[in-house]
């Protein structure tokens, strides 16, 4: 059986991304993107996006979707990432990038400062929250955010560590959201 999420909101409202059946794999679900989205406001106009562990792309192309002018969806799985370039081809996502490769090395390669919100959504086993987190404190801007999804609530002593607080926090299951910022604008 073929699953699928859909977008919320935007230019491609109710349009559906396929979900693979690919080990790991769990889009953020609606309900959860619903909320966030609501927490950054209905339009992302003009903002620079980055989904780091793209996955579905549900998170990326939603941005894009609200008007978010620049969005890269990176995504290291091959065949992912070319079902993220054909729903990319089929909705014209003119502004949206898809880069197969590795989120981390990337986003090192990345200069700072590059984008309003950074998407971090790692495989929940993988130890990669922390990392993902130090790099994505790199790239925002100083007004930016980064949003994290993980297993369990996100420790305040690691955010300290990389000049990062948390903004707005939910849960839905098993899994923990979080909107972060600079500890200087919290």
């Amino acid at each position: 059986m073929r699953r699928e999420v859909r977008i919320i909101g935007g230019q491609w409202k109710r349009t559906k991304l396929p979900v693979s059946d690919a080990p790991g794999l769990r889009p953020t679900p609606d309900r959860v993107r619903e909320t966030v989205f609501n927490w950054l406001g209905q339009a992302l106009t003009g903002w620079r996006c980055l989904d780091a562990f793209a996955g579905s792309g549900a998170l990326g192309f939603e941005a894009a979707s609200r008007g978010a002018v620049d969005v890269v969806l990176i995504e290291c799985d091959r065949k992912l990432a070319a079902g993220l370039a054909a729903v990319k081809q089929r909705l014209d996502a003119a502004g949206l990038r898809v880069e197969n490769a590795d989120a981390l090395p990337w986003m090192a390669r990345c200069a700072p400062s590059s984008f309003e919100l950074v998407f971090i959504d790692p495989p929940f086993d993988a130890q990669l929250m922390e990392p993902a987190l130090a790099a994505a404190a790199r790239l925002i801007v100083s007004t930016g955010l980064v949003y994290a999804e993980s297993g369990e609530p996100l420790a305040a002593s690691m955010l300290q560590v990389h000049g990062l607080a948390v903004h707005r926090q939910g849960r839905a299951g098993a899994v923990h959201f979080h909107l972060l910022r600079h500890a200087d604008r919290a």
